[in-house]
C-alpha cells in the first residue's frame, strides 16, 4: 500500500527509529535494522523515504572507453524529490560511492538522503550543506577501478539487510530501519500511535510514578 504524502510527512516529524523497530517487530518483520557500523555522518538528522537502489560489484581495474560512473549517474539524475538512495557495496573497505559532488546533485532533486553500507568521503563538505548521508565507514577512496554499479532499481543486501525498490527507509542516529513497502503504512500509523504513547509514559515517569506502575498501565517500556 501507498503511503500518502500527509503521513509521510508526519512521520518524518515525528517518529524515530526505536519506536518504527517495535512495531516491525509487533508486525513478523524482524530482520529490519542495518548493521550497526552504518552510521550518520551528522547525528542531527534523520532520513526517511521510499528507497532507489544501486547493486555494486568490486573491480580491479578501468575498462577503457567506457564509463565506470554510467549507471552510477543515471539513479542520481533520476531521482525524484524524497527519495532515498541506496548503495549496496561488496565488504572489504575498496568502495566509496558516495561523496560531496552526488549529493549537492541529489540535493537539488530534493532527494531524502543516502544510505550505503560503503564508505563515504568529503565528509565535511556533506555536514555543511545538511543533507542526511549514512555510511559504512569513511574514507578518501574514489570507487573508479574498485567498484562499478552493475544494476540499479533491483533489490540488494545494505548494511546486512534485503532491501527492494520502493521499500521505506528510516534512519536516525540509532541506526537504520528497512520497512517493507507492503508494511509501510500500517507501520507509520502504529508508530505515530506508539510514539504518542511514549510521550505519555515519558511524562509518568519524569513525574515520579513507579515504573512497574507505568508499564502495568501501558505495556510500554
Amino acid at each position: 500500500m501507498t503511503v500518502d504524502a500527509k503521513l509521510l510527512a508526519r512521520a518524518r516529524r515525528a517518529l524515530y527509529t526505536g519506536v518504527i523497530s517495535d512495531v516491525l517487530d509487533s508486525l513478523g518483520y524482524r530482520e529490519h535494522a542495518m548493521q550497526p557500523h552504518v552510521r550518520p555522518l551528522d547525528e542531527s538528522l534523520t532520513i526517511c523515504g521510499p528507497a532507489r537502489t544501486a547493486l555494486y560489484m568490486e573491480v580491479f581495474h578501468v575498462e577503457k572507453g567506457k564509463n565506470p560512473y554510467e549507471l552510477e549517474i543515471a539513479l542520481i539524475d533520476d531521482l525524484k524529490p524524497g527519495e532515498v538512495a541506496v548503495m549496496g557495496c561488496p565488504r572489504g573497505g575498496r568502495v566509496a560511492p558516495w561523496g560531496e559532488l552526488l549529493s549537492t546533485a541529489s540535493k537539488a532533486r530534493r532527494a531524502a538522503g543516502c544510505v550505503t553500507d560503503g564508505l563515504v568521503r568529503d565528509v565535511k563538505l556533506i555536514r555543511d550543506m545538511k543533507f542526511p548521508v549514512f555510511a559504512g565507514g569513511i574514507g578518501p577512496l574514489d570507487s573508479k577501478g574498485r567498484g562499478v554499479v552493475q544494476a540499479i532499481d533491483v533489490p540488494i543486501s545494505c548494511g546486512g539487510t534485503a532491501v527492494k525498490p520502493g521499500d521505506y527507509i528510516f534512519g536516525d542516529v540509532d541506526g537504520v530501519c528497512v520497512i517493507p513497502k507492503r508494511l509501510a503504512r500500517e507501520c507509520f500509523r502504529r508508530a505515530l500511535g506508539k510514539a504518542a504513547a511514549e510521550n505519555t509514559v515519558r511524562k509518568e515517569l519524569a513525574r515520579g510514578d513507579k515504573l512497574a506502575a507505568v508499564f502495568k498501565r501501558h505495556g510500554i517500556l
